[in-house]
């Protein structure tokens, strides 16, 4: 088994209300990913294979880290679709989309319980769905030669981390809500299975003068 870095997608259109419309990354989140980029190299972390999902903003986050590798896509490790799903609760169920953020915090897990309860219809795949093709896309990239780079998004780290953590539905929630962009998560071999070393690591936004640039939307 190989060690995984996962890492979430730039900061992207945070105005955003439909999938299309946020599927793209913000000046600030292309300078997240060079930042990130550099941070790499500086100090020297070794990584041989890089993956994306197949959104844009995934591709634009890998082209601005600048890896010198070439990615593999896999639509396998794309994101949920949360405004397909939030939108399919309010119009089956009466919950409203929240147009503030704080409402968000409440909203997300009031969500994902939903979908996983398999009671949103228009949900354009199962939870049950999700979390497959989730193990299955790192497991196969795990079964690869030597390290991997796997930029992706929150709700599929999120979905890691329940699957090796053993998180209820709340807490992927709680978790998905903390993840910042271009935040480095990995799962390190240990007796056989996985076990996340990281989580939720900017280093490359510490200094005092990035960090305005510790974004989660």
């Amino acid at each position: 088994m190989s060690h995984i870095t996962l890492i979430r997608h730039g900061q992207a259109n945070s105005q955003a209300t439909d999938e299309a419309s946020y599927d793209q990354l913000s000046t600030l989140g292309h300078q997240q990913a060079a930042w990130l980029g550099d941070h790499l190299r500086d100090t020297h972390q070794h990584h041989l294979r890089l993956y994306t999902g197949t959104l844009r903003r995934h591709r634009e986050t890998a082209a601005s880290m600048a890896t010198g590798l070439d990615p593999v896509e896999d639509a396998r490790l794309n994101e949920l679709e949360y405004f397909t799903l939030a939108a399919a609760l309010r119009d089956e169920h009466g919950v409203p989309i929240p147009s503030e953020q704080a409402h968000f915090t409440k909203h997300l897990p009031r969500v994902f319980a939903a979908w996983q309860d398999g009671i949103l219809q228009g949900a354009p795949e199962s939870f049950q769905s999700f979390e497959t093709r989730v193990r299955e896309a790192l497991r196969e990239i795990a079964a690869g030669d030597g390290p991997a780079l796997v930029v992706t998004s929150g709700g599929l780290i999120s979905m890691a981390m329940r699957q090796h953590l053993g998180l209820t539905i709340d807490a992927m929630a709680n978790v998905a809500l903390a993840i910042m962009n271009t935040s480095i998560h990995r799962l390190h071999p240990i007796g056989g299975t996985w076990a996340p070393v990281m989580f939720n690591a900017v280093p490359h936004l510490e200094a005092p003068d990035r960090h305005h640039a510790q974004t989660h939307v």
